[in-house]
């Protein structure tokens, strides 16, 4: 195992526990720029890197938080789920008939980063609304009960919510980026009435199952890198942990700004090359 790897693992950590934006906008970035490893690997080995460090979170949210729509978790996998199994097939034909999906992959993960860096941009945004708008409480009530799962599109919500899926089923598969920061605004469009730590718990749990069989679809394509996983994830996990004790003391108006500013020119730069 390398030092450098280890090293860079802790230090992604950090920023995911300190931000709370998925490794995967910043990890991808880091093992093809710095490391010069192809994108198909950076991808693969990301997204088993991202179902590995994202199921401690989940098992917090469930069990101490209860702060996970299973229903909603469901909806987005039955869209996320399929469409991430069909572009590995789409993926794997072009390999067997020697076609190059590097370019592909290159450019969707631009995209990727770019929308990614928005989204941290437009989330603040509209929490910092939420805030100010809390959900109404019924009269003669001391408990305010928000109906959470009431979503925007009323009657079209579970086709939306499927919809919103299989576009991160996609996104993911494709590029490693997409499942923390666009999942999270995505749900903060669907529902505005949930909780944000629902929210988060919610957009978490989706997270695991899409970016393990997204992971492990690129482990039988030879996308993965076992070696440069065990490094990530030695460095990582404490990088997280020392990360979420950090998270209080750093004002997250300066740190969303400068990593969303970082994100859009390395997004830049992928589909510009």
């Amino acid at each position: 195992m390398s030092i450098e790897y280890i090293v860079s693992g802790l230090l992604v950590g950090l920023l995911v526990g300190v931000t709370g934006v998925g490794g995967g906008s910043l990890m991808t970035p880091l093992l093809v720029f710095l490391f010069g490893f192809k994108p198909s690997v950076a991808v693969g080995t990301d997204l088993l890197f991202a179902a590995i460090t994202k199921t401690s979170g989940v098992w917090v949210h469930h069990t101490k938080h209860s702060s996970v729509d299973w229903k909603v978790v469901t909806w987005l996998g039955t869209g996320s789920i399929p469409f991430a199994i069909a572009t590995l097939m789409v993926i794997k034909h072009y390999m067997a008939i020697g076609k190059e999906t590097t370019g592909a992959i290159t450019f969707t993960l631009g995209i990727a980063l770019l929308l990614t860096a928005c989204a941290l941009l437009i989330r603040s945004v509209i929490l910092s609304r939420k805030s100010k708008n809390p959900p109404a409480v019924e009269e003669d009530s001391d408990i305010v009960i928000p109906d959470e799962s009431e979503g925007r599109f009323k009657r079209m919500q579970i086709p939306a919510t499927i919809f919103v899926g299989a576009v991160l089923g996609v996104l993911v598969t494709l590029s490693s980026v997409g499942a923390g920061a666009l999942g999270t605004v995505a749900l903060l469009f669907l529902y505005p009435k949930m909780r944000t730590v629902k929210i988060v718990g919610t957009d978490l749990a989706h997270a695991i199952p899409l970016t393990a069989v997204a992971g492990l679809g690129h482990l039988s394509l030879g996308n993965v890198d076992l070696t440069l996983l065990g490094s990530l994830l030695i460095g990582s996990l404490p990088g997280i942990w020392v990360g979420s004790l950090l998270s209080a003391k750093i004002p997250e108006y300066f740190l969303r700004p400068v990593l969303a500013s970082v994100l859009m020119l390395i997004g830049l730069k992928f589909v510009l090359v």
